[in-house]
This record gives structure tokens, C-alpha cells and sequence, in this order.
């Protein structure tokens, strides 16, 4: 596979406007979205870990496991340290709304 400078350029220009269109979007979301939003992308990483697994699994039965197997190994890793993160984050944010219902049923 070349690489040609032109499709490096249109590469990179597409990288960096994700990351403006990713920070334009992400600021302007209110602070009771965000909890829902992270379950979306938990999701996300999920796939992610899928698709790690299934990587992992044909470099190694190719039998030169090489770099698809360390970059398989490294998104493995990521993946699972922010689908546990979210999940833990998550469930913090449910434990404190659900405790406040519990304390205006028990004052009224």
C-alpha cells in the first residue's frame, strides 16, 4: 500500500476537522446528557473490544502474530480501561440521582 502525499493531506484534514466537529459538538451537550451520551459510547468500545478479539485472533493464527497483534493487544487494553471507566462513572451518576428520589419520598 502507498501512500501518496495527497490522500496523507486529505487523511490528516479529515482528523483534524473531527476533532473540531468532536469538541463543537461535546461543549455544547448539557451536563444531564452527558450520562446517557457515555452509555453510547461504552457501547462504542464495546464494538471496539469485539473487533480487538477477532483482530488478535487472526494475527495469531497467521502464525507471525508481528504488529496486527501488539496494535490488537493495545486496543484491547484501551478499550476495556474506558468501557469499565464509563460503566463505573455511570453508575456512580444513577446511584446519586436515584438517592436523591429516595430522599424527597422519605421527607414528604
Amino acid at each position: 500500500m502507498v501512500l501518496t502525499l495527497a490522500a496523507l493531506i486529505a487523511s490528516i484534514t479529515v482528523f483534524v476537522l473531527a476533532i473540531f466537529l468532536g469538541f463543537e459538538l461535546i461543549s455544547k451537550v448539557p451536563p444531564t446528557l452527558h450520562t446517557p451520551l457515555m452509555s453510547g459510547a461504552n457501547a462504542i468500545s464495546g464494538i471496539t473490544i469485539v473487533g480487538a478479539l477477532i483482530l488478535s485472533n487472526a494475527a495469531f493464527n497467521d502464525g507471525d502474530p508481528g504488529r496486527a497483534a501488539t496494535l490488537a493487544f493495545i486496543a484491547l487494553v484501551m478499550a476495556t480501561i474506558n468501557c469499565v471507566g464509563g460503566f463505573m462513572v455511570t453508575n456512580r451518576m444513577l446511584e446519586m440521582i436515584a438517592g436523591k428520589r429516595r430522599r424527597k419520598k422519605g421527607g414528604d
